[in-house]
């Protein structure tokens, strides 16, 4: 006599067919970040309005976020090339030091772009001595990351005194360079800045956020965007990204069909040094930016790290991690702590939501814990007229924990990522 589990589909019935199984309509990606900026932006602006701290939704704001976001988005760009490809890059902040030192050196002797090109090679450098470390000699990957970021910050604190110092007088500081011209869409920019200038609520506030992206924007600016969907297409659309993505997941089964993996490794760290070399650069060649300065990374290589995880290893992810660190950044320098204590209040409204959500879906321990954040953050804001001037410029830091610890629950990195690889194990 045989039984059959609760779990076993039924049996058609003779003369009938098996009913087709129903697909679950899932959101695309790209339509959840659209749903969710929308839902950022009406909270921001509820905030704007209730705390009356305008510079949460200002073109002023926006505009300083989007450069203080660049090199946190190249970084993470970084992270991701190299993490495809099963290493663990670390070392972003080093290879970034090494890009600030090389686009101050390139545009003192040879203007913007040759800045721009030294600062990618002088990064790439740094992703090279990574591989070499990591894929040929087969060390641990965090230690060698470890050992490029020291190693880079002796480097550029050496070639600093050697180079900087004779000109400038200043070992720790370059001299003056050239920084990249900005345009504006006129017509457009005009007519966005009155509607914000009307204080209407919600439209001012989305005309102030459009105006700070059309306003001052540099070539670099828009070629890091541009790179966002270039490196989903190479990585995903391709069979070069196909074969470099096999060697994050399964470099055995990826060898045994005919990969180099050594080969892709190394050009998946060495594009991952260009990439936080640009970001160097972004500190360096962008108006509104000191030239070079002793440590003016100030830990965002391991901030575009952590934009990186947040977008779960994927591109338009982390294009969301790098925007929301960039507005924490920016928001703290546009408008100081009245304005970073009304980023509580919207992040409780934002709880809110979420507690709505989770008990939609009967996630009662989820739902519980937003409600104790939510209760935690606005006794925060209420018993303070403004948070201590020494935290202030950690904001984007504190804020990294925050969504480290809330994105964790959902991330799924590359299989082999930091695995130990030796060519011919699956022989």
């Amino acid at each position: 006599m045989t039984t059959t589990t609760e779990f076993a589909r039924p049996e058609p019935e003779p003369g009938t067919s098996m009913p087709a199984r129903r697909k679950r309509n899932r959101i695309p990606g790209w339509a959840r970040g659209v749903i969710w900026a929308v839902i950022a932006i009406a909270v921001m602006s509820t905030a704007s309005y209730a705390t009356g701290v305008s510079s949460l939704t200002s073109s002023n704001t926006t505009s300083t976020a989007l450069r203080l976001a660049l090199p946190i988005l190249l970084c993470a760009l970084g992270g991701l090339w190299a993490e495809r490809a099963g290493v663990i890059n670390i070392g972003l902040e080093g290879m970034m030091i090494l890009g600030t030192w090389g686009a101050a050196w390139g545009a003192y002797y040879g203007g913007v772009w040759v800045g721009l090109v030294a600062a990618i090679a002088f990064g790439a450098l740094g992703g090279l001595l990574h591989a070499v470390a990591t894929v040929t000699f087969r060390v641990n990957h965090i230690v060698s990351g470890v050992a490029i970021n020291l190693l880079g910050l002796g480097v550029a604190k050496y070639l600093a005194n050697l180079i900087f110092e004779p000109i400038s007088g200043n070992p720790r500081q370059s001299p003056p360079v050239p920084k990249f011209d900005t345009y504006s869409a006129a017509g457009l920019s005009d007519w966005l800045g009155s509607l914000e200038d009307e204080q209407r609520v919600g439209l001012s506030d989305v005309a102030g956020i459009l105006k700070g992206l059309v306003s001052g924007v540099a070539p670099l600016t828009m070629l890091a965007i541009v790179l966002i969907p270039v490196s989903y297409w190479v990585l995903w659309r391709t069979r070069f990204g196909l074969r470099l993505r096999s060697c994050g997941e399964n470099p055995v089964a990826a060898e045994s069909l005919g990969v180099n993996v050594y080969r892709y490794k190394y050009l998946g760290v060495l594009i991952s040094g260009g990439f936080a070399g640009m970001g160097g650069a972004s500190l360096v060649l962008l108006k509104g930016g000191a030239d070079y300065l002793e440590n003016q990374t100030n830990g965002r290589g391991y901030i575009g790290l952590a934009a990186m995880i947040f977008g779960n290893w994927r591109p338009g992810g982390l294009l969301g991690g790098a925007a929301l660190f960039g507005y924490a950044d920016g928001l703290q320098l546009a408008g100081g702590g009245e304005a970073v204590l009304s980023l509580l209040y919207g992040t409780v409204l934002l709880l809110v939501i979420i507690v709505i959500v989770q008990l939609f879906r009967r996630r009662w321990i989820a739902a519980a814990l937003a409600v104790v954040g939510a209760g935690i953050l606005y006794a925060i804001y209420w018993t303070n007229d403004s948070l201590p001037s020494d935290l202030i410029p950690y904001t984007a830091h504190f804020v990294t924990l925050i969504v480290l610890a809330v994105a964790s629950q959902r991330l799924r990195p590359p299989k082999a990522d930091g695995a130990l690889y030796r060519r011919g194990e699956g022989d």
